[in-house]
């Protein structure tokens, strides 16, 4: 079982920068694969970047490659999404989840657990 905890979300003005954290509780973090997701008003939620258990390997949408960067801390059990440049259309509910391996864990139906979720506003 791993829970997942996110933080970091807030109100930033358009080209700000912050960077969201998950926590996750259990001893197998490190034997997840991870990634972010987001979930716009309205809009289906949309994968947005994944990490594997290492940190070896990393995957983005489009839209946010050259903007965003996953990484992750295994003796901490976390991972992090450092979001710079941002962009009115970044505007969403950010979640965190974990999944089996790299393969599955950029789409919904391969996530094992998910976090509840933090506000990322992005103003104009």
């Amino acid at each position: 079982q791993v829970q997942l905890v996110e933080s970091g979300g807030g109100l930033v003005q358009v080209g700000g920068s912050l960077r969201l954290s998950c926590a996750a509780s259990g001893r197998t973090f490190s034997s997840y694969a991870m990634s972010w997701f987001r979930q716009a008003p309205g809009n289906q939620r949309e994968f947005v970047a994944a990490i594997n258990w290492s940190g070896g390997n990393t995957g983005y949408v489009e839209s946010v490659k050259g903007r965003f960067t996953i990484s992750r801390d295994n003796a901490k059990n976390t991972v992090y999404l450092q979001m710079n440049s941002l962009k009115p259309e970044d505007t969403a509910v950010y979640y965190c989840a974990a999944g089996s391996s790299m393969r599955v864990v950029g789409t919904k139906h391969g996530i094992d657990y998910w976090g509840q979720g933090t506000q990322v506003t992005v103003s104009s």
